[in-house]
């Protein structure tokens, strides 16, 4: 269900060519062709969202999923995403659906969709999946409903944003997961994910921050090619110094998937030493992700070290906070946004 799109401007009316300006690659397309993303296109000299409205996979997840755990923890979220993507990353897990260049899906208007979250017991919504800034049009019109209907929205993303994408998810995103690969390093999103500089992902986590939405980032740790500790070490610096100690920071253990079948999940010793680092220069929620049972699922006090929230995979065992999310044990304000359901 083609819809035209809010992020794009017109280049030269006469050849019908215009630019996106949803994500950096800013694709520049004449009439009848689409973008790297696959969903959008130049129809007649006018940039259209063809995937407006179709839905590719959705489901009710936890929200520690996405992950966002100091973000309404205990809460469930209506996901959904369509096909396509910004990037082209050789080891994604979701690769049958970000890499298809074919449009599918079933309809799912916004109207149907907070529907559905409100009738399945969601407390919010989540864009995710694929990269939910190359369908940022669809994604506001249901997370502007969703809010009407008290529904919070997040989103999981690469953080491959233009300024124009910011100044439109800022609008009504109330979190984000920022998915780093390999620390954010240059060379490895050049190598394995088809992108050629990762600075407008710093620049929007600085942005996103500054107005207000709340961001958990995550990073994926690659053996042998994304796992260097030192880029581990630089990353926990930047992200004390851009976006405070308390930002949570989740490390996930890779697993074997689409064009990288080759090589082994990540070690966990590797893991625990990417945790080691990252709180030497300052970062107090570290998390280890994809390894149920770690003692760094847990969220501890910042101040004391008592665990706050117990948890197992995806689930949470176990809640030590007062009603106005402090530390029952030394009375330090935790820094979780909203309260648990």
């Amino acid at each position: 269900m083609p819809k035209e799109a809010t992020l794009y401007r017109v280049v030269d009316t006469a050849r019908k060519l215009v630019e996106c300006t949803a994500c950096p690659r800013r694709c520049k397309l004449l009439d009848g062709q689409y973008g790297f993303c696959g969903i959008r296109w130049n129809f007649e000299g006018r940039l259209y969202l063809v995937s407006h409205g179709l839905a590719i996979a959705v489901a009710i997840d936890p929200i520690e999923k996405k992950p966002l755990y100091h973000f309404n923890p205990g809460s469930l979220v209506f996901s959904m995403s369509t096909t396509g993507c910004s990037w082209g990353c050789r080891f994604c897990q979701n690769w049958d659906i970000s890499q298809r260049r074919v449009i599918a899906g079933w309809k799912l208007p916004p109207e149907l969709a907070v529907k559905l979250a409100t009738a399945y017991g969601a407390q919010g919504m989540t864009y995710t999946y694929n990269e939910p800034i190359i369908f940022l049009e669809y994604a506001y019109d249901v997370g502007i409903l969703a809010k009407k209907h008290g529904l919070f929205n997040t989103m999981v993303t690469n953080g491959y944003m233009t300024e124009e994408a910011i100044d439109l998810v800022v609008r009504f995103m109330d979190a984000a997961t920022v998915d780093l690969k390999g620390h954010g390093d240059r060379e490895f999103a050049r190598k394995f994910s088809m992108v050629y500089d990762t600075e407008p992902i710093f620049n929007a986590l600085t942005e996103l921050k500054r107005k207000g939405v709340f961001v958990e980032v995550t990073d994926l740790v690659v053996p042998r090619y994304g796992d260097d500790i030192d880029k581990a070490r630089k990353l926990a610096r930047w992200i004390v110094e851009n976006l405070g100690p308390e930002t949570p920071v989740h490390f996930l253990r890779f697993h074997s998937d689409y064009q990288m079948m080759e090589l082994p999940s990540t070690p966990i010793k590797t893991l625990e030493k990417h945790i080691e680092v990252a709180k030497d220069e300052g970062l107090k929620h570290v998390y280890i992700g994809n390894v149920p049972g770690h003692q760094f699922e847990n969220t501890y006090c910042a101040n004391c070290g008592k665990t706050l929230i117990r948890r197992m995979g995806f689930d949470i065992l176990e809640v030590n906070l007062t009603d106005d999310l402090r530390c029952p044990y030394c009375g330090y304000r935790a820094n979780i946004a909203c309260l648990l359901y």
